[in-house]
């Protein structure tokens, strides 16, 4: 095991499928110049046909990703979560529907990497979660790592996948260090990964929201409540199993997501659980989201908006109420 930054296992998976397999390039804005730091040192060691600066048209080079990955490429896109509304129409119109449409004869190995700026004072416009609303549309996978390993991991799994995936990464984690596992590995899609066992209550947390969850679960621990804490890793697919087992087991759940609370990932796993998991439950579920506005500028209002160890907490100690 060797110890690495988030974006570190970014780079390293990069460069680790680009050598791997020759079709693999990378393309955005700015990413010679690695102004985010997980492109570093491509251009150097790739050239500038598989590292492509683009125009600031991502509905242009969104579009020029899916052509490439129609004729046997398999192009990393970065970009900002931010931007990815500007090339709305390729996501949804053509990356999610070709290959259905198509009949499936066409394979579209598209991976965009969107980066969710939140939590910094980066205002209303550079601040948005927006994985609900693409888990909403068939035909993308959804991925939302929370360490370097899974980063790592889940970015050499979408590399190798033969649909189209967007990877969310969580700017929060930039700092968070962590230990990856020497030589060649991969977290395959749809396998949730149970971080704390516990018998109390389940949390089920997204992205960046795990870390508060383990800190909540420990905190509780104090108190004589053991909480587990699971990590589904991917949205779509999600592993239903190992959360209904876990509910099973536990009785009560708290769902815990970065996105806005209505219609997030929170409300779809909560669902989920309501439907098919409803006698396990000894208590309603919480869902502790994002709260319904738009992301302020200040930085004392902005993290009033987020899930934190105190609404977890809390949240957890209600179900334990009922």
């Amino acid at each position: 095991m060797t110890q690495a930054l988030f974006g570190e296992a970014i780079n390293q998976a990069t460069i680790e499928e680009m050598k791997r397999d020759e079709r693999v390039f990378i393309m955005g804005e700015d990413i010679r110049r690695a102004v985010y730091g997980s492109t570093a040192n491509l251009l150097a060691e790739f050239g500038e046909k598989r590292v492509l600066d683009t125009p600031l048209s991502e509905n242009g080079f969104f579009g020029a990703a899916i052509g490439a990955s129609l004729v046997g490429s398999r192009p990393i896109v970065e970009t900002l979560t931010s931007f990815m509304w500007v090339a709305m129409d390729q996501l949804i119109s053509q990356a999610a529907k070709m290959r259905y449409m198509f009949g499936g004869q066409a394979t579209l190995p598209v991976v965009y990497r969107a980066l969710m700026m939140y939590g910094g004072g980066a205002a209303a416009h550079h601040s948005d979660r927006s994985y609900p609303m693409f888990m909403n549309m068939p035909g993308i996978k959804i991925v939302v790592p929370s360490n370097p390993a899974d980063m790592k991991g889940l970015l050499k799994t979408a590399v190798r996948d033969d649909d189209p995936v967007i990877v969310f990464e969580d700017g929060t984690l930039a700092g968070m260090r962590g230990e990856i596992p020497d030589g060649e590995y991969i977290t395959p899609f749809g396998e949730a990964n149970i971080i704390r066992e516990g018998t109390d209550c389940t949390i089920v947390a997204i992205a960046g929201a795990v870390n508060h969850a383990i800190s909540a679960a420990e905190n509780l621990h104090k108190e004589g409540i053991s909480v587990e804490v699971l990590d589904p890793r991917t949205l779509v697919p999600l592993d239903k199993e190992t959360i209904l087992n876990s509910v099973e087991k536990t009785g009560r759940l708290v769902v815990v997501d970065p996105a806005h609370k209505v219609c997030s990932a929170a409300s779809e796993i909560a669902s989920i659980v309501a439907q098919e998991g409803f006698w396990s439950l000894q208590a309603p579920i919480q869902k502790v989201a994002s709260e319904q506005v738009h992301i302020p500028f200040t930085p004392s209002l902005e993290k009033l908006v987020y899930p934190d160890v105190t609404k977890i907490s809390n949240a957890v100690k209600n179900t334990l109420e009922d």
